[in-house]
């Protein structure tokens, strides 16, 4: 009975494999070849630590035949990177992601392409789910997944598969505490989108200029000893239309305290335009909280 549990399961994983390679590419820029995946027609989702570079870039189908691609756009916080190739994908097939996440203790099946090209896989457990991450200054990963299976260098910008073939992320390059990280695959497709609409992410903009302070005994509101002085504030701007003023003080933002500028844009970092904000300030010594309609972060 052993045996034929573990001999069904292998073959499985064998078919899942089989069932992905044509979503998995390899892509070349400035560093050794890494992987990527299938995203549509003629797009490819990679990282950009995968590629390196802007310009150059090469995409090697299942085929063996290569083609050249152009970057659309990359994302700061994900490090999701978008191509576009410059000939059709032959041999290919668009993978299908889920906005399902993973859980803890899935199996998944990380697959990648080679330095000659042949799909090499690597499978394991979801170890953790959480979130979020520090990507770098001001920048987050709302969600991150970390899996048992080892990953070299290769499987940057590979697919990682549930075990009903559905995409549930791409992998990187990077661990933390000896798992490998991987961007789910909402996050990445999401991503995708919006780079398709504008080449560059959206970042949620509000419109002010603020300095960290020590609020003096009697400014400290329900345990908050630093907040955000409010230096300047854009002409025409989101804060400027909601009545935020020179000398506000920014206390929380949704619920959350904001204690440096770092912290407001990482708040920001995964607003959308149009959503709506609330920050609790203080004014003159009083509590006023302030409903913001988030903007599009100017790209300069």
């Amino acid at each position: 009975m052993a045996t034929s549990t573990l001999a069904a399961l292998s073959n499985d994983l064998a078919d899942l494999t089989a069932a992905g390679t044509g979503s998995v590419v390899q892509v070349s820029g400035a560093r050794r070849p890494a992987s990527g995946v299938v995203h549509g027609p003629d797009t490819i989702i990679t990282t950009a630590r995968a590629i390196g570079r802007e310009d150059g870039l090469q995409v090697r189908l299942p085929d063996d035949s290569t083609v050249e691609a152009d970057l659309v756009g990359w994302d700061p916080s994900s490090g999701v990177a978008l191509l576009r190739s410059r000939s059709p994908l032959h041999a290919t097939s668009p993978a299908v992601s889920t906005d399902t996440l993973a859980r803890s203790g899935e199996i998944v099946l990380a697959l990648a392409r080679s330095w000659s090209n042949v799909i090499t896989a690597s499978a394991g457990i979801v170890a953790v789910v959480g979130g979020p991450l520090r990507t770098g200054r001001r920048r987050q990963l709302e969600r991150v997944i970390r899996i048992t299976a080892p990953l070299h260098d290769g499987f940057a910008g590979g697919a990682v598969f549930g075990a009903s073939g559905a995409l549930v992320g791409i992998a990187t390059a990077a661990q933390i505490r000896g798992y490998a990280v991987v961007i789910p695959a909402s996050i990445a497709w999401a991503a995708a989108a919006q780079l398709l609409v504008s080449g560059t992410p959206r970042r949620g903009f509000i419109g002010v200029a603020v300095q960290a302070v020590e609020l003096p005994p009697a400014q400290r509101a329900a345990g908050h000893e630093r907040a955000l002085l409010v230096v300047g504030v854009t002409q025409s701007g989101p804060a400027e239309s909601a009545g935020i003023n020179v000398g506000d003080l920014i206390l929380e933002v949704d619920g959350k305290p904001v204690a440096s500028s770092e912290e407001l844009l990482d708040h920001l970092g995964g607003r959308k335009a149009g959503e709506t904000i609330v920050l609790q300030t203080l004014r003159g010594g009083s509590p006023r909280d302030v409903s913001i309609v988030v903007g599009e972060r100017p790209r300069s």
